[in-house]
């Protein structure tokens, strides 16, 4: 490569190519987290929470108990409140969203099966409710890795 400086002749030419470089973003900005890695992170943890729900098919275990008291599943919505600031503001927050709506509402659901058990009728209605959660669990979980795979935000419900 030659050491030598490059003179440019047309002033304009030169200003452009000056602010064309200055608008482009930095890949690597400090404090800027990766998108590739935040994409990546958000796989992992649909594919931990698949783990749990699939301990929960293949056990004796209900997809709903093993989906919320299982380790893979525990891990994912910590790592979703952690690193949920690095995705705000991007399609990916709404993955992010969507997976711990889909891990508290599965407790609230838990909660109310195991109020159904104290009642000798209610027994029946409550394994119908944990059954039915764990499909509902299992859709979701599904639905929201297609969709991140096919990089589309989670359609959500507004809140306000």
């Amino acid at each position: 490569m030659d050491p030598r400086p490059v003179y440019v002749e047309n002033a304009d030419i030169a200003t452009q190519a000056k602010s064309m470089t200055q608008t482009l973003p930095l890949p690597d900005a400090p404090g800027r987290p990766d998108p590739d890695s935040s994409l990546a992170l958000t796989h992992v943890i649909y594919g931990l929470h698949a783990l749990s729900a699939l301990a929960g098919v293949t056990s004796a275990a209900f997809v709903l108990t093993a989906f919320l008291s299982g380790w893979p599943s525990i891990i994912a919505v910590i790592l979703n409140y952690l690193k949920r600031g690095d995705v705000r503001g991007t399609w990916l927050d709404s993955h992010f969203s969507w997976q711990i709506r889909t891990f508290w509402f599965a407790l609230l659901w838990l909660a109310v099966a195991g109020s159904m058990f104290f009642t000798l009728i209610g027994i029946p209605a409550a394994i119908l409710l944990m059954v039915g959660v764990g499909i509902w669990i299992v859709y979701r979980i599904v639905r929201g890795w297609l969709a991140l795979l096919d990089h589309r935000p989670m359609a959500m419900a507004s809140t306000g």
